[in-house]
């Protein structure tokens, strides 16, 4: 999951901006988007079912756990991780978490890997779901556009998707 999620920001960033520096920090800092799911309990983490609304509630302070575990860094990767593990689950409309960031207010690197982590947890088999095809997981991305998901993200992501493909077929868990 971190490594294609790595690779999947990487190849956005690389459509985003000319960024060189920008777009070896997304790709190195990605795979820490969840580093904070180490403060949170097993029980929660591989639950077979349905979170109820305490254990969601516990599941989302993982963002500001990351965030606290890395933040405190003179390293430019470490920082940058920082800003994706807090605002990976902060949704282009403000109604994610744990901000409510809206828009251009998340930062592009966090926009990005918040699609990315989506596209690849839809296609991944969890304790509580089966994976979904990588079309139908295209499918929501595409119509979260501008509601859960930056624009100029997803439309990167399609403009790319020939070698998001590729990674997702190369690395996949599950054969398809």
């Amino acid at each position: 999951h971190i490594s294609r999620v790595a690779h999947y920001s990487y190849i956005i960033a690389v459509e985003l901006t000319d960024n060189t520096d920008m777009q070896n920090q997304i790709f190195r800092a990605a795979p820490l988007h969840d580093i904070g799911k180490i403060g949170i309990p097993d029980t929660i983490l591989l639950k077979p079912g349905k979170l109820t609304d305490d254990e969601f509630e516990t599941m989302k302070t993982h963002t500001t756990k990351g965030f606290e575990i890395i933040s405190h860094t003179e390293s430019s990767y470490l920082k940058t991780g920082a800003d994706i593990a807090i605002t990976h689950h902060e949704k282009w409309n403000g109604k994610g978490y744990p901000k409510g960031l809206a828009g251009d207010d998340i930062p592009l690197c966090g926009r990005i890997v918040a699609a990315v982590d989506v596209l690849d947890a839809l296609t991944s088999k969890r304790p509580y779901k089966e994976p979904w095809s990588f079309d139908e997981a295209l499918d929501l991305i595409k119509s979260e556009r501008g509601e859960h998901f930056a624009p100029d993200v997803v439309d990167a992501l399609l403009t790319r998707l020939d070698r998001i493909r590729e990674i997702y077929d190369t690395y996949s868990e599950v054969p398809h």
